[in-house]
């Protein structure tokens, strides 16, 4: 099978599968890993050296098992592939919030969005509760599903006795995300400790989120009917407005694309923050918004399959019927 097929055949297995509860998923492994070697090397007094071979470790070890799985059979390879995705439980994690709501039971859709942010949601409005599922959905298109599939055909051009790099890449990514979202904090805990990983996570996300930003976003945004001009304007005028150097661009893009404003007053741990606003408020956030917030996040990861398998035909000269290796 040609690489663009497997990884075809993954994303299907997303779609239809999604991330269910009762499977150890690998990330879950990986977590696993990453407690074994906080408590290990976190009594060291030299956090930030030691927080930095923690996350060499983890991710040299995830990649060097996903090297080992994928060499056993193709159809290891898929499935692990179809792990590093996430369309169908972000957009599950959407639709679930949006059900909430339509019911009117706002009490239940705040503690539904507490498990997806780290802001405080007991005195979230719907307005609020829609703006921040929506933040959310954009912000993690790239963690969940831009970046792991760049990375899985990024690394599917290298071959190692045999074996691509595809599974290795992809898994390491997701090895990296991990490592930010549990040690990568400016708290007094992490400052130091996460400090690398957080800094790796920043230099992995620099390209696939203005991949998804600059060209995914925008061209999803065409083919859904809201156009790629607003999407393409937004992203270069407010892609800056963010304190994460990559959050911003994909958050822009569909700011732009749905004709919303992300950011603004926001509650932290008991603090009110006003957060850079990204995007023009042509209109008031809807619980609609959620609906066509998850469609666009379903038409980039698809928009996103066939631009990367189209340049990995090309690179491969398989678009025109030849093979250069």
């Amino acid at each position: 099978m040609n690489f663009y097929e497997i990884y075809g055949v993954a994303y299907v297995l997303d779609l239809i599968l999604g991330d269910p509860h009762w499977f150890p998923h690998p990330v879950r492994i990986i977590g696993k890993l990453i407690e074994i070697f906080e408590k290990t090397l976190y009594g060291f007094k030299n956090k930030k050296l030691f927080g930095g071979i923690m996350a060499i470790l983890v991710i040299g070890i995830t990649g060097v098992v996903s090297y080992y799985l994928a060499k056993v059979s193709v159809v290891l390879e898929i499935f692990f592939l179809y792990t590093t995705l996430a369309t169908k439980s972000l957009g599950a994690e959407g639709v679930r919030i949006y059900k909430v709501l339509k019911t009117g039971d706002l009490e239940l859709a705040k503690r539904e969005i507490s498990y997806l942010v780290s802001r405080d949601t007991d005195s979230m409005d719907e307005v609020q509760i829609v703006r921040s599922t929506i933040e959310t959905i954009a912000e993690n298109s790239v963690d969940g599903v831009i970046a792991p599939m760049f990375y899985a055909f990024l690394g599917s051009l290298i071959m190692v006795n045999g074996v691509s790099l595809a599974l290795p890449f992809a898994m390491g990514y997701k090895a990296v995300n991990t490592l930010d979202s549990m040690v990568g904090y400016k708290n007094d805990k992490y400052i130091d400790f996460g400090m690398v990983s957080a800094k790796i996570d920043d230099l992995f996300n620099l390209v696939p989120s203005r991949i998804a930003g600059m060209v995914l976003i925008p061209l999803a945004s065409f083919l859904t009917g809201t156009g790629y001009s607003k999407p393409l304007f937004i992203f270069y005028r407010d892609r800056l407005n963010h304190s994460s150097p990559n959050s911003g661009h994909p958050e822009a893009a569909f700011a732009g694309a749905l004709g919303l404003q992300f950011g603004g007053k926001t509650s932290y741990f008991g603090k009110f923050y006003e957060k850079p606003t990204i995007g023009d408020k042509i209109k008031e956030f809807q619980m609609e918004d959620i609906r066509r917030a998850f469609k666009l996040m379903y038409m980039t990861s698809f928009v996103g399959l066939i631009i990367f398998s189209l340049i990995h035909m090309m690179i491969r000269g398989e678009l025109l019927g030849l093979t250069w290796w």
